[in-house]
């Protein structure tokens, strides 16, 4: 970041029901997502197969005991790691997503709007600061060097997506930012942080947002406002190069996953994927998901073989893509997936990861969701690997079309509408 000095003009964020929310699947009036008759959700697809905790630690202890588990090389070189560039002021003409680590991206649209996806900045991604996965890449930021966010949207609340430490950090630098999290997650914002800018969404609602610049000014307080570098006012404000407010129409859509923070409150909040919408680029964040589920008996087999290939597949990838795409850029999982047989019905592969962006109707993509902590078996640089090779399979191109990127680097995206 440079060494600009700051300060601050308030604007006024007003969320509202979203005026052109999109087609709506003609079951979601049945919310079978929620359980009936108690608190809490459920994937309501047969690609997904249930497995609590208890399940996952049993099965992996047992891998361990065999022989049979893999322990990661985490040493240098793994994943390069860049100090970040973020643009000083809100002019940008393309849409612009700089990678964080794990499943963080910044995103800066057209319009001016910034958004942050599940900003985890702690070293652990755990409930305690002396133990749990320890990166092996370094952040390669903190909150203090964003200069401007002005949503920061939750896909669900496990440790690697939902962090107290740097949400309280982002509450301290950026006061005015809203919020954006799944059904139930509101009252941890309000009881666990203090925060009162938040809006919780149930699968296929929106929202508007709209930026106002306020008329009052403070002194320096979020760095987002007027940014005065190299000897020169530039006004840096909630307001478009047009002048005009800027706007933003946010969506929650469906993933396959689950929620626990603890022992006690396994799926008692909604987990989600995101469409955010501004200046006439459209973005979806996957979240954390699962595609399909494999069976114990195709460890060590091609799961998308001949004897597994017709496996129920998640659908609501391709109800987002029909009803609320094409998206200009989607930001994929493809890490966390081994052994499979475990994992598969929360963590996408490479391959689900293809198959994901295909049914969605994303023009472009870029992977997330690996490179940071080792949460799973496969080797730390694999995803990337199978990514190409699934792409091939597919006849996809994988520079431009559905990449990867460094640990801080950013990527620009234009005329995405005119390339596919």
């Amino acid at each position: 970041m440079s060494s600009a000095a700051t300060a601050a003009a308030l604007y006024a964020a007003a969320v509202s029901p979203a005026q052109l929310t999109g087609a709506v699947p003609e079951d979601a009036k049945e919310r079978r997502h929620h359980l009936k008759g108690k608190k809490g959700f459920q994937n309501p697809w047969d690609s997904f197969r249930d497995q609590n905790g208890w399940n996952i630690g049993r099965a992996m202890i047992w891998r361990h005991l065999t022989g049979k588990s893999n322990k990661p090389d985490t040493s240098p070189p793994t994943v390069p790691v860049h100090a970040p560039t973020f643009l000083p002021s809100r002019s940008t003409q393309s849409l612009r997503a700089t990678w964080l680590g794990h499943a963080c991206y910044l995103v800066e649209f057209p319009s001016g709007f910034r958004v942050l996806f599940d900003p985890v900045f702690t070293h652990r991604c755990s409930p305690f600061s002396w133990m749990g996965p320890a990166r092996y890449t370094k952040a390669p930021c903190q909150i203090d060097d964003i200069p401007m966010v002005d949503a920061v949207v939750i896909s669900h609340n496990h440790y690697d997506h939902l962090s107290h430490p740097t949400i309280m950090r982002i509450k301290e630098k950026h006061p005015e930012v809203h919020f954006f999290v799944p059904l139930g997650n509101k009252r941890w914002f309000e009881e666990a942080c203090g925060i009162t800018n938040v809006t919780e969404l149930d699968w296929w609602e929106s929202r508007d947002i709209r930026l106002s610049l306020s008329q009052a000014k403070t002194g320096p307080k979020s760095g987002r406002d007027i940014i005065v570098e190299n000897g020169s006012d530039s006004e840096s404000t909630a307001r478009s190069d047009s002048g005009e407010d800027i706007v933003a129409t946010i969506g929650c859509l469906p993933c396959q996953h689950m929620t626990a923070r603890t022992p006690f409150d396994r799926m008692h909040t909604l987990w989600a994927s995101w469409s955010v919408e501004s200046g006439g680029k459209k973005v979806w964040f996957a979240g954390d998901t699962g595609y399909r589920s494999v069976p114990e008996s195709s460890d060590g087999e091609d799961d998308y073989g001949e004897k597994y290939k017709s496996l129920p597949h998640c659908p609501a990838f391709a109800q987002i893509g029909d009803l609320r795409g094409p998206f200009d850029l989607g930001l994929i999982p493809i890490g966390a997936y081994d052994p499979r047989f475990i994992m598969s019905p929360m963590h996408a592969n490479p391959k689900d990861a293809v198959n994901i962006f295909v049914d969605s109707k994303c023009r472009r993509a870029l992977g997330m969701h690996w490179g940071t902590w080792v949460l799973t078996e496969e080797d730390v640089l694999e995803p990337p690997k199978l990514l190409r090779q699934a792409l091939a399979e597919k006849d996809i191109l994988e520079w431009g079309i559905f990449d990867v990127c460094d640990i801080g680097e950013s990527r620009e995206f234009a005329d995405t509408m005119d390339k596919l």
